[in-house]
């Protein structure tokens, strides 16, 4: 896509830290890290979401997150580390491209803090459970 940024960086036109690349994926340092190290994994071919990227090029960028994960984890000595994938503007997701990031996590940084969840009845985890099974 002509104006995505990230297809702009695969194709040269915009720098990056670049952390990983190979056929299918790119990998490099986000601009504006959560902590040191927050990096993005993307596909070369542009997707917007999940929702659309080829079973292959997920796969590829599952086992790029894997292998710059933990390049990631022992560089910066991080306590642990958050894979996050966000589709749509409603789930935080800014750039139309998918991307995973990779952000290294330290005691008490205080990123995601609205996790734990509320708690869920059995009775509506039920219906959720059914509601999700249908669709599959």
């Amino acid at each position: 896509m002509a104006d995505c940024i990230f297809c702009r960086i695969i194709r040269g036109e915009l720098p990056c830290a670049k952390v990983y690349e190979d056929e299918r994926v790119i990998s490099f340092l986000d601009i504006n890290p959560i902590n040191a190290g927050h990096t993005l994994v993307l596909p070369k071919k542009h997707y917007a979401t999940l929702f659309e990227i080829s079973k292959d090029d997920l796969h590829a960028c599952a086992m790029a997150s894997q292998m710059v994960a933990t390049a990631i984890r022992n560089a910066v000595k991080a306590s642990g580390l958050n894979l996050l994938q966000n589709n749509h503007r409603a789930a935080g997701q800014l750039v139309d491209h998918i991307h995973f990031h990779l952000i290294p996590r330290f005691a008490r940084d205080n990123f995601l803090s609205l996790w734990p969840g509320k708690p869920c009845s059995q009775e509506e985890l039920g219906k959720i459970l059914e509601k999700i099974k249908t669709e599959l």
